[in-house]
């Protein structure tokens, strides 16, 4: 049976740390726009910030759907589930934010992400989600499955890259600066990353 939690705390934190993925879905407002949904499980791009507030590292890909759904409205929800252990599904429904690298909130939030070095995967964005609406419900029919290891290849790939080349590699994509639908998404050029990272 579902239950509703006022906040992200306790046992609740716990699950949601300890999942290896997560899965983000956002819309448009327009009614026949593209709804997105996306993994996300990079160790360490995660982080609780308070008791409503959630915020992960958005990583360079090849469109920016996210962004761009956020920029129009806000609304996206956050859903995470027990492959291990007892069944259950956790879904976070709120509004989120895209931080870009040249706000000045950036250099603080991403010294909420100690594990993690931003540099060999394209960090384009921060995305800061506050929850509306939290809960929980059984999670029966997922099924179990097992965590080896986080994939190299995505550093792999965009370690090569400088904030020029990224930039560069951002503007050849079709649906990085404009989403699918056409609406704003990735601010292009990308800005710097911020000269004095978090260690």
């Amino acid at each position: 049976m579902g239950k509703t939690y006022e906040r992200i705390d306790g046992r609740l934190r716990t699950f949601i740390e300890e999942q290896r993925i997560f899965f983000t879905a956002t819309a448009p407002l327009d009614s026949d726009g593209t709804v997105n949904l996306s993994p996300k499980g990079l160790t360490g791009s995660f982080a609780v910030l308070d008791e409503r507030t959630v915020a992960y590292l958005d990583f360079a890909g090849s469109n920016a759907e996210t962004v761009a759904h956020l920029r129009e409205n806000g609304r996206i929800t956050l859903m995470w589930c027990a492959f291990q252990g007892p069944p259950n599904i956790v879904r976070v429904h709120g509004r989120g934010e895209p931080v870009f690298r040249d706000d000045p909130r950036f250099p603080g939030l991403l010294a909420r992400f100690p594990g993690v070095d931003p540099a060999p995967h394209g960090l384009r964005a921060i995305i800061v989600v506050t929850a509306e609406l939290i809960r929980d419900t059984c999670g029966f029919g997922v099924p179990f499955l097992s965590y080896d290891e986080d994939r190299t290849l995505h550093a792999d790939r965009f370690q090569r890259d400088d904030d020029e080349s990224l930039s560069a590699y951002f503007a050849k994509k079709e649906d990085i600066a404009t989403s699918i639908d056409g609406l704003p998404g990735l601010p292009l050029p990308l800005p710097p990353l911020p000269a004095a990272l978090p260690e």
